[in-house]
């Protein structure tokens, strides 16, 4: 009984995850199309379902992307991996005052639809997102679990 408890256990974890890959031959052709268009010197997109969206995410001139798109092949949100001393320094500041000692891990720069732009910067297992003015937003989502 205990070792099929161990077995179980991953297999559950894995079972949990609110963002499932997807195979790329269950993506729209339209939503594959409209990517491509983008990017077309991409090969190795790995997909994702997104609340009935497909994101595409993919490395490309060093950087790592992430796309989302709606099932017409339609550009809902780009983000781009950035350095995180590129972020605005209204960003660094929050983080100095309200994680003392902390270092943002990772950055991105997102653009939705519309071209507003925000920024997310990751801090102690949490997105922190930014208004284009590098102004606090909210505390973002991570993984799919929603942090305090």
């Amino acid at each position: 009984m205990k070792h099929l408890l161990i077995l179980l256990v991953p297999i559950l974890i894995l079972s949990c995850n609110n963002e499932p890959k997807m195979q790329e031959k269950d993506v729209p052709a339209t939503v594959k199309i409209a990517l491509k268009a983008l990017y077309p010197d991409v090969k190795k997109v790995k997909w994702e379902n997104e609340n009935g969206n497909y994101e595409a995410g993919f490395e490309s001139m060093d950087s790592e992307y992430s796309v989302l798109l709606d099932a017409n092949g339609s550009i809902l949100e780009t983000e781009i991996e950035i350095n995180p001393d590129s972020l605005p320094v209204q960003v660094k500041e929050y983080v100095d005052k309200n994680y003392d000692g902390q270092k943002i891990k990772e950055a991105a720069k997102i653009t939705d639809a519309i071209g507003n732009i925000t920024f997310e910067a990751e801090i102690k297992g949490k997105d922190l997102m930014f208004d284009s003015n590098g102004n606090f937003i909210k505390v973002g989502l991570k993984q799919g679990k929603e942090n305090d």
